[in-house]
């Protein structure tokens, strides 16, 4: 009797202590279960943290000018600004991989300010020449075309109409354009026959150079005149001396350049797609200069 006492109480000691421990483990897996589900949240948003890296923001600095009437120009409030200050502004907002700084400087400093690494890209409405594509790269997609002729006084009367009526005359440009590059070969195949006078002071101080006769003429692209000509003191003569593609320069053969260059290229396709870019230049240059084949 002793014996089946001290069994069934042996039992029944056996029988609590695995409830207990069953209700040990069970309460266990409950919190464990419980601490999973409360900490999941947080284990899903620090691996999406680890995995969602903020994404990286190139800056670049696009070099321009202040002294280009309606191109890149300081207004009468001190702002800077012009068809390329704010295309540029619209190509930077289509590039949220980029950010975009205006430096402003110069004409004349750009293209070594590019050379020297002070900026990255070139924004002065720069034609492409066989003589710049020796040095610097450019985008592919024009966002303007434009036309130089000569230009000369309104009551000029010399029978002007190209590079050959200007030998012994005195021509005005700028260092390092596009016109001045036109005059310089002509100079080359023609002993210097004509005079170059390089301008030092902004676009606008052609009107009063030429119509006071301190210069003969210039070379403008044809959009120039009236903007830089509002009471129509010059005129523009004889025929269509060249024909560019406007764009922006690079540094040549360097990675990086390449891929802004490629980015550039589709913001302006798409610019041109929504009717942006036709609508800034009719804004601030008075015409749609966007399409080569508008004469």
């Amino acid at each position: 009797m002793k014996k089946t006492k001290k069994t069934i109480s042996l039992a029944y000691a056996l029988i609590l202590t695995l409830a207990i421990a069953g209700c040990g483990n069970n309460s266990a897996s409950s919190n464990q279960g419980n601490n999973v589900a409360e900490a999941a949240p947080q284990t899903t948003a620090e691996t999406t943290a680890a995995t969602e890296k903020p994404a990286q923001v190139t800056k670049i600095v696009v070099g321009t000018g202040t002294g280009f009437p309606k191109v890149c120009y300081i207004d009468e409030n001190g702002k800077l600004t012009g068809f390329d200050v704010e295309l540029i502004k619209e190509v930077d907002n289509r590039l949220p991989e980029y950010e975009f700084e205006l430096q402003t400087m110069d004409f004349s400093n750009l293209l070594l300010s590019l050379d020297t690494k002070k900026i990255d890209l070139v924004a002065h409405v720069m034609e492409k020449n066989p003589e710049r594509e020796q040095k610097y790269s450019f985008n592919k997609e024009a966002y303007a075309h434009w036309r130089n002729r000569i230009i000369v006084s309104k009551d000029n009367n010399d029978p002007i109409q190209s590079l050959d009526d200007l030998k012994g005359k005195k021509v005005l440009t700028s260092a390092t354009s596009a016109q001045s590059t036109i005059l310089e070969n002509y100079n080359k195949e023609h002993d210097n026959a004509i005079t170059i006078v390089y301008q030092n002071g902004a676009a606008n101080d052609t009107v009063s150079q030429i119509s006071s006769g301190r210069v003969n003429a210039t070379l403008a692209a044809d959009f120039v005149l009236p903007i830089i000509d509002p009471q129509g003191k010059l005129k523009a003569v004889g025929g269509e001396l060249s024909s560019a593609d406007i764009l922006y320069v690079f540094r040549k053969n360097e990675a990086e350049s390449q891929k802004l260059s490629d980015a550039i290229d589709g913001a302006i396709k798409e610019l041109k797609a929504d009717g942006t870019l036709g609508k800034l230049s009719t804004e601030w240059l008075g015409a749609d200069v966007t399409d080569a084949s508008v004469k």
